[in-house]
């Protein structure tokens, strides 16, 4: 796959905006205080007026955890957009389990049917349910861009690391990897790889 941030050359109608778990659920825990962009639905925002200035279909996934009694369960309200986003009308809002927009979804049913071959992808967080989307898509034969800075993570902890410790803990860990290095190693798989990687700047003009 050649990279190219030029996503301008499609049509509007070959191209849909895919905007991954940008939800409330991340804000009810304490490892979003160390969020690599606590406000990233503001730059999400923008790619969404973006695509509907240009016709480009706006698809808003979901994850939820049913049952689990967790932030993601969405018996406890969480599971829902951020503050700031919302669907227009014939914009499809999708529920996930798996940690992919694909396994668990009928994303590729709509995008077969509206004659989608270009994605642009963003959301929370950068190296699990965006990165992993944006992975099976470009498998799918899908061509997609990445907009690095329209997502977000959060600080991983090392496997070897107790499980459920305070953020100070693991933020005061040296083992633990910080969003920044994240969202880097995440662009360095992904470039010319499986998508081309870009920014909100690049991509709108703005």
């Amino acid at each position: 796959m050649t990279a190219t941030t030029d996503t301008t050359a499609h049509t509007p109608a070959d191209t849909a905006l895919i905007v991954i778990d940008v939800q409330e659920s991340f804000r009810q825990r304490e490892s979003w205080q160390a969020a690599s962009d606590p406000d990233v639905a503001g730059k999400v925002a923008v790619l969404v007026d973006h695509a509907r200035l240009h016709g480009r279909l706006v698809v808003w996934v979901l994850h939820t955890e049913p049952g689990t009694g967790g932030a993601f369960d969405p018996a406890l309200g969480h599971v829902r957009l951020m503050e700031g986003l919302a669907p227009a009308a014939g914009e499809p809002v999708l529920h996930k389990t798996a940690h992919n927009a694909f396994t668990t979804t009928n994303l590729q049913q709509i995008l077969t049917e509206r004659g989608i071959r270009n994605l642009i992808t963003c959301g929370i967080r950068t190296e699990q349910c965006v990165e992993t989307t944006t992975r099976l898509a470009a498998d799918l034969g899908y061509d997609v861009t990445f907009v690095s800075d329209a997502t977000a993570t959060e600080p991983i902890a090392h496997r070897d690391a107790p499980a459920g410790r305070p953020l100070a803990e693991v933020l005061a860990d040296p083992r633990t990897l910080l969003p920044a290095e994240i969202i880097a190693r995440t662009e360095y798989a992904l470039a010319g790889r499986f998508a081309n990687v870009t920014t909100v700047k690049e991509l709108t003009g703005s």
